[in-house]
């Protein structure tokens, strides 16, 4: 899992559809934390959230146009996480407000005070509020337009 080059300024922002696990479904239910590329292109993501020892940043899980993966297996144990993902392809990101710590190759990162003091750089990550729900997907969609608003 590694990033291929440096995003250029820009050009995809988020335009995420949520959603959660269906209540109803007869199914067994599979608890994780799963992303969609919707996009025609390739995707480096990477994620944030906060457990009981505190903050943690993890990537670069590598993603194909339309297609999806499990990011987390299990049921989730936070509310919000956050996440920055790097269009290879056409160039550009999709991120947000949230300063957390990543590094080029790949990561798992304890903490998200002093990144490049520590050695790792900093990125932007968007929230997703999964609304304690045991298992969420993430949709990255193509956007010529801006993030959403936040609540």
């Amino acid at each position: 899992m590694s990033r291929h080059q440096s995003p250029l300024p820009r050009l995809a922002l988020l335009a995420a559809g949520l959603f959660g696990a269906s209540l109803l479904d007869a199914s067994p239910a599979f608890a994780d934390l799963r992303m969609c590329n919707t996009s025609g292109s390739r995707v480096g993501v990477a994620i944030g959230y906060r457990d009981a020892q505190g903050w943690t940043t993890e990537g670069w899980w590598n993603i194909g146009p339309r297609a999806c993966e499990t990011l987390l297996r299990g049921t989730l144990a936070a509310r919000f996480y956050y996440v920055h993902a790097v269009d290879y392809d056409r160039g550009g990101e999709w991120t947000g407000k949230s300063v957390m710590c990543t590094r080029n190759k790949e990561f798992t990162i304890r903490g998200i005070e002093d990144c490049l003091a520590r050695g790792y750089d900093r990125a932007g990550f968007f929230e997703v509020d999964t609304g304690e729900q045991k298992s969420w997907t993430i949709q990255l969609t193509d956007t010529t337009g801006s993030a959403p608003a936040r609540p």
